[in-house]
């Protein structure tokens, strides 16, 4: 047995048993207890497995730097959190916790297996492997490292927890609650300042918790804070990064420490915007590099401190202590003092501080310095240790339980860093500090250096008598990453610290480098021949410290995960029975069925009213952006393609958007209502879009030019009727608007009433057939709606959804930006030069039109195609090509885009992209489908009224 609980001492409630259950099998603790705490006090030694050989691991340390005892809690009914610390996770009756990795318990892993193949899997072996051969890396590799590597199982089922969020200001946030937190946070509890002082852990007090002597301070600093009104204490709160303009994230954990989670929400994510912070984070303590050192048992001196005197427990009966740092003697004689039997201190150093050794001494310690353990004994636990003079010689051996690192300090500067502060080596710390701000920061406390631990050496690996090469003496604990590792990087030419990082994983995923950076600093630096400022650390990204995703997304889950927008007239359409699809963030209408009809039968028919009779649409969706100011044509005239400054007011034009590159991002029809008032439309899912880059536009490019944009989507709502009986329909309706072809010609827009509404009417069809679309403002869009709607029924009238609208735009040729393009059609791929204004000088993409790429011959191109089986329509997607008796893999040289069956003209139509589209007309493509080959000939996009007689009814 290697841990118990100590008789007396620690922080936990002792008159509060609480219950809980650990890979199914039930142990007790106190209130106060971590699991880990826990589980060391029942005398468990072994937490988890290693990510790549397997390997049992046990506790390193005592917060959210433990790389090992990462663990699942199953709260049941989908509460499945995987990769939790198990040092970070309060007890609480009926906590259902599971080791990880491991198959089929945590003693007996078959996965193990791993560790004697590890001469198989040097680091990098998995980036060579995606090189050659490739058939084993997709049908040997790739399955079996899957299998055999990762952490904890994604959860399967819907999180049902909620989640939420918050917004704060201050003047000052103080980021960690140790004695400098604390001591800057009753500084400015005197002042006017709003104060929020955070920190992770249950309670008040970091490195203070763990030291008896400092309690009496800590009891009257928590209740001098308690009292002050300008502070506001968040605990169980992790501030995980640091953004511009002193913008800290943080994550407060609310109900996880609680057996019933209540109604609450589960985690609080916290946005802070910040006069001045101050971090103070405090230190972790560096593991020390030797073989045997991942044994479990082996640990920081400082957890062992923190067990002891902090939650009571002692981590063995016969505790040996490795030192390169005064902290690990003062830890070992405060260890004694609890009434843990510390029975050896090995020190690399060949000088220590008379005192220190004075006081070992007296405690009954044996003293053994210049030495290094070489060599652990123990597989699930530690059972003795090896270790000789740093010259090889006077090897020696010492039973025991437990083995403590003392390697020096690292200052938690993972936020600074995140802020952009500059940082520099220390050579009397061995460490990094903070040096130039970048944002209002200060850092206070052993995050500046600013310690009482005392001095150290610096190595990278303990000395030892055995082959370095042949050893396994562990750097990154998470990641399986060996100072060979290290090695092995550098001699394969690999000289930046960013390319070793990748090349090994060292420092990556969730352990983000906490307790292994610096040594794989010292050996990196050591294997280079450089200095370590020369060799320089890795970059720091939040989250520093893991979070859940549930605190991130917050409410943004379920129906809020992207809240549906609906139209004024989305309740009639529900009301009729109508099916509807998701357009970006709308639902839109996709079709109406009557009974015993699927969507073919019922798009048949709407498609039919419309041609022949009229049919009325919900067209809401559409953005809508109003454009306003003296210079408003000259600013269109920039952004699209075709001209503007000539459109006269009360008419329309079709504009096309490109992006800088070329190619094109958006269309609609617009119309000019006064001199300097545009009134613009967009496609349903690019409003949003379109608005923030014609913001950028005129903001960073054009700011001389005087416009006003604004976002006019919801403000009206627009029914488009369309068909040879729309006039007569919407005559009765109108007034103050001539409705005479002559008066009110196509693409023209007028002002007026309808229903006695204010509104915007526009003269444009996206079917080819006579229409209109009405603007009246959303409050009135039902009620017109359903008038139009009963006074229709006699001309037939006809509801119709998305699905319809698809194909009668398809039957004209007329292009669905998204769909029909893909983000690398220009005007003339799409067959739109016409709406290129030629004689322009300049315009957003008109330069990249020039490129020779843009005009080389064999670009794909929009074409219609129309198979040779009028009957069969082809699947939108399907890949062509040239010719079908190619062997496998044939050449590709396009897809369909848009794909349906035509009732107006009883036959299957499609557009397609396709390499050198518009030099094929009558050329026969082929579409291979399983099982079978489909011919279709190249035609023209417009299949349906090419002259457009039908637009004016």
């Amino acid at each position: 047995m290697s841990g118990f609980r100590i008789k007396e001492g620690g922080r936990v409630d002792r008159s509060r048993t609480v219950r809980f259950t650990f890979d199914g099998k039930s142990y007790e603790g106190f209130a106060g207890d971590t699991l880990a705490s826990a589980l060391l006090a029942a005398g468990e030694t072994l937490f988890g497995r290693s990510f790549k050989y397997h390997r049992p691991r046990g506790l390193v340390g005592a917060g959210v730097e433990e790389p090992n005892a990462l663990i699942t809690v199953d709260r049941g009914g989908g509460r499945f959190t995987p990769n939790l610390r198990a040092t970070a996770i309060e007890i609480y009756d009926g906590l259902n916790a599971r080791s990880q990795n491991r198959w089929p318990s945590l003693k007996t892993d078959f996965g193990a297996i791993n560790d004697r193949l590890g001469r198989f899997f040097p680091a990098g072996f998995y980036n060579k492997t995606f090189m050659w051969p490739r058939s084993f890396w997709e049908k040997l590799y790739e399955p079996a490292i899957r299998r055999m590597a990762g952490l904890g199982d994604a959860p399967s089922e819907t999180d049902p927890d909620d989640y939420a969020a918050g917004h704060a200001h201050c003047e000052l946030l103080i980021i960690g609650a140790g004695p400098a937190g604390i001591d800057a946070a009753l500084e400015a509890s005197g002042t006017n300042k709003r104060v929020i002082l955070i920190d992770e852990q249950d309670e008040l007090g970091g490195g203070a918790l763990s030291d008896p002597s400092l309690w009496p301070w800590l009891e009257r600093s928590r209740k001098a804070l308690a009292d002050a009104r300008n502070i506001i204490v968040l605990t169980r709160t992790t501030a995980f990064g640091y953004f511009h303009d002193n913008f800290i994230g943080a994550v407060e954990r609310l109900t996880d420490h609680l057996a019933s989670t209540g109604t609450g929400p589960r985690e609080r994510l916290w946005k802070i915007r910040a006069g001045e912070v101050i971090l103070a984070q405090g230190a972790i303590e560096r593991p020390l590099v030797f073989e045997g050192n991942d044994t479990p048992g082996v640990m920081l001196a400082s957890a062992a401190k923190v067990w002891a005197l902090r939650y009571g427990v002692a981590v063995g009966k016969s505790v040996a202590v490795m030192a390169a740092h005064d902290s690990g003697w003062k830890d070992a004689i405060a260890l004694h003092n609890a009434g843990v039997a510390v029975s050896t201190i090995i020190d690399v150093r060949d000088v220590i501080e008379p005192d220190l050794v004075e006081a070992a001494r007296a405690a009954g310690i044996q003293v053994h310095l210049g030495s290094s353990v070489f060599g652990v004994s123990g597989r699930h636990a530690v059972t003795g240790i090896k270790f000789a003079a740093n010259d090889g010689s006077r090897k020696q051996s010492v039973s025991c339980d437990a083995l403590l690192m003392a390697g020096g300090w690292t200052p938690s500067i993972h936020l600074w860093s995140h802020s952009k502060g500059s940082i520099r080596w220390s050579d009397v710390w061995g460490a990094f500090l903070p040096d130039k701000p970048n944002e209002n920061v200060r850092c206070v406390g052993a995050c500046a250096g600013n310690w009482n631990f005392g001095q150290g050496i610096n190595l990278g690996q303990l000395p030892t008598p055995k082959d370095p090469a042949t050893i396994k003496a562990f750097v990154d604990f998470q990641n399986d990453v060996t100072a060979k590792d290290i090695a092995l990087a550098v001699r394969e030419g690999y000289r930046s610290v960013e390319h070793i990082k990748r090349y090994t994983t060292n420092g990556m995923a969730t352990d983000q480098g906490k307790t292994s950076n610096l040594n794989a600093l010292q050996l990196a630096s050591g294997f280079l021949d450089k200095p370590i400022e020369a060799v320089g650390l890795t970059t720091f990204r939040p989250p520093y410290t893991p979070q859940s995703f549930g605190a991130f997304a917050g409410h943004a889950k379920d129906a809020l995960f992207q809240p549906t927008r609906k139209t004024p007239i989305d309740s009639w359409a529900e009301e009729q029975g109508a099916v509807f699809e998701p357009v970006a963030q709308w639902r839109r209408t996709r079709y109406f069925p009557k009974a015993g009809e699927d969507m073919h039968a019922a798009v048949n028919r709407e498609c039919l009213a419309v041609r022949n009779a009229v049919g009325i649409f919900d067209a809401s969706t559409l953005g809508k952006i109003e454009v306003v100011g003296p210079d408003a044509a000259e600013f269109l005239n920039r952004m699209y393609t075709n001209p503007w400054k000539a459109l006269e007011p009360g008419r329309c034009r079709y504009g096309l958007l490109l992006r800088e590159d070329g190619f094109i991002t958006d269309d609609g029809v617009s119309a000019r209502l006064a001199p300097d008032r545009f009134h613009l439309t967009t496609t349903t899912g690019g409003a949003a879009r379109v608005l923030n880059m014609m913001e950028d536009y005129l903001q960073t490019e054009w700011p001389d030019l005087d416009v006003w944009l604004t976002s006019i989507s919801e403000q009206y709502a627009v029914i488009a009727l369309q068909g040879p009986k729309a006039r007569d329909l919407i005559a009765p309706f109108v007034e103050s608007i001539d409705l005479s072809p002559e008066a009110f010609p196509h693409m023209a827009v007028r002002d007026g009433t309808i229903c006695g509404v204010p509104t915007r009417l526009f003269r444009v069809s996206f079917t080819g057939e006579l229409g209109f679309e009405i603007n009246v403002p959303p409050g009135f869009g039902r009620a017109v709606w359903e008038a139009l709607w009963a006074a229709g029924q006699e001309l037939g009238l006809t509801a119709y959804g998305t699905e319809t609208m698809h194909v009668l735009r398809a039957e004209k040729g007329f292009i669905i930006v998204g769909q029909d393009t893909d983000g690398t059609l220009t005007p003339y791929d799409a067959g739109l030069d016409w709406a290129v204004g030629k004689k322009k000088p300049d315009f957003v993409g008109k330069r990249s039109l020039a490129r020779p790429d843009i005009v080389a011959p064999g670009r794909k191109q929009l074409v219609g195609l129309l198979t040779d089986d009028p009957n069969e329509v082809l699947e939108e997607g399907a890949q062509i090509v040239a010719d079908s008796a190619q062997p496998i893999p044939m050449t590709m040289i396009g897809h369909v885009t848009s794909s349906y069956w035509s009732a107006t003209l009883g036959r299957s139509i499609a557009i397609a992209m396709v390499a050198g589209g518009q030099g094929r007309t009558g050329e026969t493509l082929y579409i291979p489908m399983p099982g079978r080959t489909i011919a279709a000939k190249v035609s023209g996009m417009v299949f349906y009224d090419p002259e457009g007689a039908r637009l004016n009814g």
